[in-house]
């Protein structure tokens, strides 16, 4: 059975409350970004990885979906899918949920680039990285993907 490589937890800080009196869209991004660092390092491509080997990977392309507002005080947690991986780029998919109630409150869908950091070039992984995220996706990823995943924008008819 499939389940998030990494979930993190958050608390809804004041500084990061909007004049609504709720999460400002940014700072959904923010706990979002918290996730990607641990769920690059659990895929051993996080800071580690670009220090040890000049690579690292950097974000092309996100699609956020705001489903529930979330409160000061709001405890979140938020699960972390490697939904494809390629040669040079990863897909992955963070949902975020209420702790409290169980509701999820955003979710967020990630197109990654794999970068020589020596040039700031589009590189191909290493293959062993390769032929790990490759077991990373078998392993982990869900029969279905996650509801909003491959999601575009556009009004409706």
């Amino acid at each position: 059975m499939s389940h998030p490589i990494v979930e993190i937890e958050a608390v809804v800080r004041p500084e990061w409350i909007d004049s609504n009196g709720h999460l400002n869209l940014a700072y959904y991004v923010v706990v979002f970004d918290l996730a990607t660092d641990a769920l690059y390092n659990a895929l051993d491509i996080g800071d580690a990885y670009r220090d040890a080997s000049s690579y690292s990977c950097f974000t092309a392309e996100t699609h956020t979906l705001y489903e529930r507002e979330v409160h000061l005080g709001d405890k979140l947690r938020v699960s972390s899918w490697l939904l494809g991986a390629d040669t040079k780029r990863l897909h992955y998919f963070h949902e975020m949920f209420h702790v409290e109630s169980g509701e999820r409150s955003a979710a967020q869908e990630l197109l990654a680039l794999h970068i020589d950091m020596r040039i700031r070039r589009v590189a191909p992984f290493p293959p062993e990285r390769y032929a790990f995220l490759q077991r990373m996706v078998s392993d982990h990823a869900p029969a279905t993907p996650p509801r909003g995943a491959g999601r575009k924008i556009a009004l409706p008819g």
